[in-house]
């Protein structure tokens, strides 16, 4: 998490464009980057998903109890968007209220208020671009906040490996992303995650990418280039607004495609 970076007012400025972008389709309009969902479903989705956090942080609950409390969804559009304007105004003042580094329970190994924040935003950030596309007005992301959003799918959303799986990483060699308005890069490592989920037993062998902590200027195997916003949207499976440019070994470039080729939940 960047302490350079206002998560609560970048909250509270993407989920109002996403509730005014949503609001321009008709509620069964389909959203062409949840291809399943109509744009009422995208409204439900987002306002559950910010009671959801909201709950955490304020009630002092984990995942699950959170998860009970949930309301049924609303019947029509003037019901979603009220439960919508309720949750994410309740939200930003829950995490308004307490500290970045207290306590709060994620899904992450970082259990701290900071890692919603961080989160949160770029999940207001992502689902207002859907909006957009649904309603094919697209608006510019914040240059910053968006190279913040490929440092997160890069090392927390794609990159979060459990401790209790083993990394192998591919022979063809290591990818650098580089934001050409930013500067900012990254260095990943394309390989194979294995392992048993001791929790429930279920085991994996799937395709994963491993972000180093920071680009250490090493050579890598191939690159891929553009914007921070073009690279945030492209990593997320969004339409970039321009070109995101590929060099280098076809094979460590099979080898990323194939790790985020599911996309993120």
């Amino acid at each position: 998490m960047r302490k350079d970076i206002d998560y609560l007012g970048h909250l509270a400025r993407e989920s109002a464009r996403f509730a005014e972008a949503v609001q321009q389709v008709a509620p069964d309009a389909r959203v062409p980057s949840c291809p399943d969902w109509g744009a009422d479903d995208l409204l439900w989705h987002l306002a559950e998903v910010q009671f959801f956090w909201g709950t955490i942080v304020r009630e002092r609950v984990p995942g699950d109890e959170a998860e009970k409390r949930k309301p049924e969804r609303p019947a029509d559009r003037a019901g979603l968007l009220a439960f919508y304007r309720r949750a994410s105004g309740d939200l930003g003042e829950a995490l308004a209220a307490a500290s970045a580094d207290a306590y709060a329970w994620t899904w992450s190994d970082d259990k701290t208020v900071g890692f919603i924040r961080r989160r949160q935003a770029h999940e207001a950030l992502i689902h207002r671009v859907d909006a957009e596309l649904a309603a094919g007005s697209r608006t510019p992301l914040d240059a910053r906040l968006a190279a913040d959003g490929v440092d997160e799918a890069l090392r927390v959303m794609y990159g979060w490996l459990p401790d209790w799986g083993r990394f192998t990483p591919d022979p063809g060699g290591t990818v650098r992303l580089r934001a050409t308005d930013t500067g900012d890069s990254w260095l990943v490592t394309p390989g194979r995650f294995s392992g048993t989920d001791p929790d429930d037993g279920t085991s994996y062998d799937e395709a994963a990418v491993s972000a180093a902590g920071s680009d250490s200027g090493a050579a890598a195997a191939a690159e891929i280039s553009g914007t921070a916003a073009d690279l945030d949207c492209w990593l997320w499976h969004r339409a970039p607004l321009g070109t995101v440019e590929r060099s280098g070994d076809p094979g460590a470039h099979g080898g990323f495609d194939a790790a985020i080729q599911p996309g993120i939940n």
